[in-house]
């Protein structure tokens, strides 16, 4: 239990020491990217409104039966790229939210790439 509390630990303190560095406005939202065992989250978040912009997970009912895989992270991207230029959205902040720049969030941003977005 000890390992896991400093592993949840670790990956605040990396959120924050990324968050202190980035913020997302209307013109440039924060393209925000959570992952759980079974699902995955992202959200493009304006914060000088504190307003969220778009969102895509694997909760919704179009994506229904997808889990957590680098497969379906590149479909959640390329989907949250979509809502974010019919928003006429085209560049974005990245912000991984503490995990590694790795699989899933790789893929994540990959997809979002081939649908239009810049980072």
């Amino acid at each position: 239990m000890k390992r896991v509390q400093e592993k949840q630990a670790k990956r605040r303190r990396r959120k924050l020491h990324v968050r202190k560095n980035i913020s997302g406005t209307a013109e440039r939202p924060r393209l925000s990217v959570y992952r759980s065992n079974k699902h995955m989250y992202v959200q493009a978040i304006d914060d000088t409104n504190s307003a969220t912009v778009a969102s895509a997970s694997t909760m919704e009912s179009e994506f229904t039966g997808l889990r957590n895989n680098v497969e379906n992270a590149s479909k959640i991207g390329n989907a949250i790229g979509e809502r974010l230029k019919a928003k006429n959205i085209d560049t974005v902040v990245f912000d991984r939210n503490g995990f590694t720049y790795w699989g899933v969030v790789r893929s994540l941003a990959d997809g979002a790439r081939k649908a239009g977005l810049k980072f």
